[in-house]
């Protein structure tokens, strides 16, 4: 049995769906970011940065989304194992969903991290566009190989997380993610909506009956997401 410190529409909502989405148990222990719980000590004993999520295997405890994805993948035959032709192809998508979009996509929900006050109007429009391009490459991605970009898989439901926080933030900010241009991943947004898992997570989560083809922001709200 694993345990997932996870936050509503955190990066742990992407391990969580892969998780379900596998039919691999697991429990879970909310962090309650308005206590700032992620900056505990027995949180940060976990994952010194304090990041969400963190996933409690036997093996001791996994942070970083890529990193968990990845192992989750490896452990429970979730990806191509090392070895199939796909194997480069899927790591190499890995990477740079955790490694570039995601990493680009926190400084729009966080530009007072990355730019001062003066300078965020030109930052976002500086990452919104990169965001772009990172999705236009994406839509490729998912239109070429979707056995690797199906819903429910480490790549599928990374992507179209990564695209409903696209669709929502920044919260009061100009809107830039338009999901029409992306037909493929639209699709893989309503073949996600059609798992019976996707519901569930959606409600424990308050995300709303459609949270990759009709985005809102999370009912109860619980602070920005990593």
């Amino acid at each position: 049995m694993y345990l997932l410190h996870y936050a509503p529409d955190n990066a742990s909502l992407i391990v969580r769906l892969v998780l379900d989405g596998a039919g691999i148990p697991y429990a879970t222990a909310l962090v309650d970011r308005a206590t700032r719980q992620q900056d505990s000590a027995s949180y940060r004993a976990l994952n010194p940065t304090g990041l969400i999520p963190v996933l409690e295997t036997p093996q001791g405890p996994i942070s970083e989304t890529g990193a968990i994805l990845l192992w989750l993948a490896d452990t429970h035959r979730l990806a191509p194992a090392p070895g199939h032709p796909d194997r480069p192809l899927f790591l190499k998508w890995l990477f740079f969903l955790s490694n570039t979009a995601h990493a680009d996509l926190r400084q729009i929900f966080y530009p007072h991290q990355y730019a001062p006050a003066e300078a965020h109007r030109g930052h976002h429009e500086i990452i919104a566009a990169r965001m772009l391009r990172h999705f236009a490459l994406l839509e490729t991605a998912a239109l070429q190989h979707p056995q690797l970009f199906a819903a429910a898989t480490p790549l599928g439901v990374y992507t179209l997380v990564l695209a409903r926080w696209a669709a929502l933030y920044p919260p009061q900010g100009p809107r830039w993610f338009d999901a029409s241009a992306f037909p493929t991943l639209q699709a893989l947004a309503r073949a996600q909506e059609a798992r019976v898992e996707t519901p569930v997570v959606a409600r424990a989560e308050g995300l709303g009956p459609h949270p990759f083809t009709r985005p809102e922001q999370p009912d109860p709200p619980e602070g920005s997401v990593l």
